[in-house]
């Protein structure tokens, strides 16, 4: 018979309220989850990275040996990866894939140098992802 009274106005605002931090909340969650995607991404871009200069790092090995050397590896196993290295002439393209399935490539350009084992190898320009 009443009109719902300052109770009813407390009970409405209380609910309000709820509702207002909840969409707060869920929107917090939101941005976080999509920050820690990102950061993710990140990781894995980096870590395709390493394994391709590490990729880098073995055929220079290889060329330190053997100046001639143009074999390449396929598909080699690194840390938590794989890198594909081809050599065309004088250039060194490593591409590294991470078990996410993220990639990274590096070419190389280098110099070999020297008439006996160890020969010198030089790095005239690195391109990343060109």
């Amino acid at each position: 018979m009443y009109g719902a009274g300052p109770r009813g106005s407390v009970l409405l605002i209380v609910v309000f309220v709820v509702a207002l931090l909840s969409a707060v909340v869920v929107g917090m969650i939101q941005i976080n989850t999509e920050e820690i995607q990102l950061m993710q991404n990140h990781v894995n871009i980096a870590q395709a990275f390493c394994i391709a200069e590490a990729g880098v790092e073995d055929a220079i090995r290889c060329l330190r040996a053997d100046k001639d050397w143009d074999d390449g590896f396929t598909d080699k196993a690194f840390a938590t990866g794989r890198y594909t290295v081809q050599i065309k002439r004088s250039t060194i393209t490593s591409t590294g894939t991470t078990a996410a399935r993220y990639q990274a490539k590096m070419v190389v350009d280098v110099t070999v140098s020297g008439s006996t084992s160890p020969y010198k190898v030089t790095i005239s320009a690195v391109r990343i992802n060109p």
